[in-house]
């Protein structure tokens, strides 16, 4: 027996013609016919009043802002679940590229590379050429020797990321140091001065999403500048860093060496740094007290605090775990919602809430103090 069901009315031509879908319930088959009904055919009556009442378009259209409602969230949550896991799976490349270079230098790179001592250094900071970054250091384990290699051939050691034969390599972009999460400006950014203004000749380096850990303190600047680091640097990278495995006492898998810095924040490179450049905050965070530019160590580097000078200027200790409010260009920072990740020294990958313990995190910054991390805090 077959029961048929209108799914669609057509009235084609003179004749009243209807295209009529009959559904087969034995054999679980759907047909399409053209028909043309006698008077008095109940189709006749179906064929004059085709379509949907505004009624019944009202509630499909209900039913589908619900629908919608529901499933969009999830569908949201899925996708930044997805960017989330791919931005970790770039801290781990990093990190093994960090423990290749260690076995093959018998140390991690330096936050940056420069000659303090060279009578051009910058007044401020004695932030000297050649600037290398820890991520430029990186290429050859990154799969990136020709970068490493056409660095080096056209580089003069007096000016490293300088060289006008470097421009076109630094301000290339590499998408294992790029957050699909990180909003904000996504091209090469033109290196200014802590003022705001541009570094003649217009010299542009390519972004990176990752951040280097130089520890509590702020080893940059002039507090005073000193031409070594070493004596207030706690962090694994700083400038000339020459971290080993071995340094690390208070544990690999519990002393942070890199994470997230958005570009909705501040500029990062992964080239390096340019003396007498510095990182300025965006538009977003520009109006916000205490979100200023800072020295040129911040386009490569962050601090956890407490610092000295962030003590002195607001009278208490300062410490800004990954998205705090202080929304400082020299901490760390994600677009990610609750917090970020961060690589640690044994290569793992973890995502830190913003509410983390604020004395859990100074811990996890530093890479021989002694603290203890209680199971379960970290």
């Amino acid at each position: 027996m077959l029961f048929w069901l209108i799914k669609k009315f057509f009235l084609i031509s003179q004749k009243q013609s209807v295209l009529v879908w009959f559904y087969s319930v034995k054999n679980k088959h759907l047909t399409s016919r053209l028909v043309v009904p006698e008077h008095g055919d109940p189709l006749v009556l179906l064929a004059k009043h085709p379509g949907f009442t505004l009624i019944e378009l009202l509630v499909v259209i209900a039913i589908i802002g619900v629908l919608v409602g529901i499933l969009l969230p999830a569908v949201q949550q899925a996708r930044e679940s997805a960017r989330r896991m791919q931005c970790g799976s770039n801290l781990r490349q990093l990190m093994l590229a960090m423990h290749s270079h260690e076995s093959a230098l018998r140390q991690f790179p330096a936050g940056y590379l420069s000659d303090t001592l060279r009578p051009d250094r910058d007044g401020d900071t004695l932030d000297a050429a050649p600037g290398t970054g820890w991520g430029l250091q990186l290429a050859p384990y990154l799969e990136e020797a020709t970068l490493a290699d056409n660095f080096a051939s056209v580089s003069d050691p007096n000016q490293g990321v300088l060289h006008t034969g470097n421009r076109s390599l630094v301000a290339q972009q590499f998408q294992f140091f790029l957050c699909p999460s990180s909003a904000g400006d996504q091209e090469p950014f033109v290196v200014k001065d802590i003022n705001g203004n541009p570094l003649a000749p217009g010299i542009e380096l390519g972004r990176s999403h990752y951040v280097a850990n130089a520890g509590h303190e702020e080893p940059w600047g002039i507090f005073p500048a000193s031409s070594s680091w070493d004596a207030i640097a706690n962090g694994p990278l700083y400038r000339n860093s020459a971290t080993r495995h071995r340094s690390v006492t208070d544990g690999m898998s519990t002393t942070v060496f890199l994470g997230e810095h958005t570009a909705s924040l501040s500029e990062k490179a992964w080239a390096g740094i340019v003396p007498g450049g510095a990182s300025h905050p965006t538009e977003k965070f520009a109006t916000r007290i205490g979100t200023a530019a800072d020295y040129a160590a911040t386009l490569v580097l962050v601090h956890s605090g407490p610092a000295a000078a962030e003590t002195a200027l607001y009278g208490y200790e300062v410490i800004h775990p990954p998205n705090s409010p202080a929304s400082h260009v020299c901490q760390m920072y994600s677009d990610h919602p609750g917090g970020a990740n961060v690589a640690n020294g044994d290569g793992s990958v973890r995502f830190v809430s913003e509410f983390i313990n604020q004395d859990v995190w100074r811990y996890v910054s530093s890479i021989a103090d002694g603290e203890v991390i209680v199971a379960g805090a970290w």
